[in-house]
Order: C-alpha cells, then structure tokens, then sequence
C-alpha cells in the first residue's frame, strides 16, 4: 500500500525586501515498503548554500487570504451591490418623507431597502420598528426634513434612535432638504439659530455622520460635532443645461442676492465660464424681498438664475422681472430644492420663466406641477457617495 508525504507551500517573505521566495514541495509516493531500514541516515543533503536571513529576525509565515482580510482580490467592484442584502453591511432605510428617492438610491447601489415599520399612534406619536437586524451594519437613512418639517425630523430622531439601540456600527443620516438651514444665524436680537439646535439633536441622538445636499451655508456644517459629507446637485443641472441647444455666448447666470454669489460663480465656471450677474435685494422680513437693481448686462442674453431653493418663488420672481426688463431674451430658473410653499406654483407657472429646473430633494406632488416644471433626480450622486463612503474613498472626484 502506498503512504503519501504532503506538504503545503510556503510563501517565505522578507521584511528588507518585496521579493518572495515560493518553496514547492509536491507530493510523492512512497513506492517501496517502509522497513527498519527506512529510518537509516539519508544520503541526500539540502542544496541551499546559505540559510534563509530576515532583516529583522522574524519567521515565516503563510498568508492567509479569505474575504475578510482581501476584499479587493477576491470580490470584483462590478459586484459590489449583486449579492443583495443578505451578504453586504451596507443597509438603506427610507422615512416618510421622500421614499421614491431612497427607492432609487437603493437601485443605483443594487440593494433592496431595508424593513422598516414607521407608525403614528392616536395622540401623534412616532413608533419606528427595524424589521431586520442591522448589527455591525453600515446604515443609511434618506429622510429630507423637508414639509412638514417637525414631523420628518421627529421621525428621523426617532429611525436614528432605533438603530443606535440595535447595534449598528455606523448611522448616517441622508438630508437632502436640511430643514432649518436658514436659520444659521442671529440678524435680529434675541433671535434662536434653529439650524445649530437640529444638528445637535441629530447628533445626540446618535447618528455617526450626516450627508446633506446643497446646504443653505456651508458654514451650518461646523454646526456638528461629527462628521458632514456635503453633496451638491450642479453636475445633475449642468448636464442638462449642456442638452439644451444654448449658444454659449449668449448666457449668462444670475444670483438672486448677494448671499449666493459664490454658488453661482462656481456654477458660471462650470457653464463655459459664463458672465456673472447680481440681483440686489433688500429684505423686509420672513419670506418678503424687494428687489432694487441688477448688476451685470443680460441684455440679449439667456439668463440663468440659480438658488439653493425655491420656497414662496417671491425672490426669483422679482428678480425675473427685473430681468425681463433689462432685457433678457429668456429666463431659466434653477434650484436644487423645490419647497414651493404657497402662492409658489401661482408664481412660477406665469410666463416669466422659460422653464423651472429642480430636483427631487423634496418630493414635488402632482398638484404643485405646472408645464414648465423639469424635476430632476439626483439619486445617482446620493448613491455614488453613499458608496464611497461606506468603502472609505474619497467624495471630491465626483464633483470635480
């Protein structure tokens, strides 16, 4: 009967070099019996020279590769969304607040959305149930705090908290409309800064980090004390501004006040470099503003006017009408989020705008659409980053 000697092969590594030495030993039948004479000394002797020296004098080892240690050399990034949720640590829950648009994130990422159970009880309370395990998951939960705002946030508090008390590892919250936003600061006495207040509120109620899109000030980012992934919706307009058959020297962007001059100048940039021209406004109050005169020629000109948001259309109506009066050819009107609280769709649905360009931040319902309204999604830059950040490379290249 035939014994047989096997041997495993070593992978010997030095610490001085990257080279390897591969040392096979193959298998070989034992062809004659084993006997007393078997265990005599053996003639053969070892070929090698010199022993094996390692510069810091440790040993050997065999690497052990398996899906823990290798991801990245035994799972192809092609299938990074295929297997489902059954095999990934990466989980995605919807509120009530915008569930068509964590329905295609979960597309662009190829995974189902989590089970979730979110009810009101008789007297208005929130009662939110995870309804699968999410224990050393990475979860995401897309829930704009957008109208009616204390109901959406309450309720993201609330799916922040059920999380944390079921052991997930990381809770990011996804705000495409950052409710309270405007209200970063103090401009009168005695004034709260409602955008500070939520993001504490967020974070004590343990969210790890937030992912919001096209905030009101960049500076509301410094308002939390955990890590803030700022998305912005430009490459989505741009590319459909690019379809559009404009002739680049006939356009030009226009910022409706003051505040936003730096967001569209970097939108100008973008847009073949496109002059810059200001709308100057004086505010009398709360969703009240009186337009005084326009800096900038867009005479002739296709003038595009890009906001962060829409929310009674009072600022970018008068600033179209100033506009038209100085001699713009056509108005497109741009912003990321569609609030559209009333008289809003009145306003814009008025022959002052060639058309009205939004995003799907907040959901638009059918009653507030009118024939100029474009929404567009921006599912696909929410997904990607939700992405990377989940695999921990780097945001900046998406919107370079």
């Amino acid at each position: 009967m035939a014994s047989v000697v096997v041997s495993p092969t070593f992978f010997l590594r030095s610490s001085s070099s990257s080279s390897s030495i591969n040392l096979r030993v193959r298998a070989k039948p034992l062809r004659r019996r084993l006997d007393s004479s078997s265990f005599a000394p053996s003639p053969l002797r070892c070929g090698m020279m010199e022993p094996l020296e390692f510069g810091n004098g440790s040993r050997p080892f065999i690497p052990i590769l398996n899906d823990k240690m290798s991801p990245g050399l035994l799972v192809s990034p092609q299938t990074r969304g295929t297997g489902g949720n059954h095999d990934s640590r990466l989980r995605i829950f919807s509120g009530n607040a915008n569930p068509a648009l964590a329905q295609e994130i979960a597309n662009y990422l190829g995974l189902q959305l989590g089970k979730i159970k979110i009810k009101r009880f008789a007297d208005g309370e929130i009662y939110v149930q995870l309804q699968e395990s999410v224990r050393g998951c990475d979860v995401f939960l897309v829930q704009p705090t957008c109208p009616p705002a204390n109901e959406n946030l309450m309720e993201l508090l609330i799916m922040i908290d059920a999380c944390r008390r079921a052991s997930a590892k990381n809770i990011t919250a996804v705000i495409p409309y950052f409710g309270y936003s405007r209200a970063d600061r103090k401009t009168q006495e005695r004034e709260s800064i409602g955008a500070k207040l939520v993001a504490n509120l967020i974070t004590k109620a343990g969210a790890n980090r937030v992912l919001a899109c096209d905030l009101h000030s960049g500076q509301s980012m410094g308002y939390f004390d955990i890590p803030v992934d700022h998305v912005y919706a430009q490459p989505v307009i741009l590319d459909y501004l690019s379809s559009k058959t404009i002739s680049s020297d006939d356009l030009v962007v226009v910022s409706p006040d003051v505040g936003g001059v730096a967001r569209a100048r970097a939108f100008a940039k973008k847009l073949s470099d496109a002059p810059l021209a200001i709308v100057d406004k004086r505010r009398h109050g709360h969703n009240a503003a009186e337009v005084l005169n326009l800096i900038g020629d867009v005479k002739g000109k296709v003038a595009i006017m890009l906001d962060d948001m829409i929310d009674t259309a009072g600022t970018i109506v008068k600033g179209a009408t100033l506009l038209h009066q100085e001699g713009a050819k056509e108005v497109f009107a741009c912003s990321t989020h569609a609030v559209f609280s009333p008289p809003a769709v009145e306003r814009l649905s008025s022959d002052l705008f060639q058309e009205v360009i939004v995003t799907n931040t907040i959901p638009v319902p059918e009653q507030n659409s009118f024939p100029q309204l474009t929404v567009l999604s921006v599912a696909n830059i929410l997904g990607e980053t939700i992405w990377r950040v989940h695999d921990d490379c780097s945001l900046s290249s998406i919107f370079q």
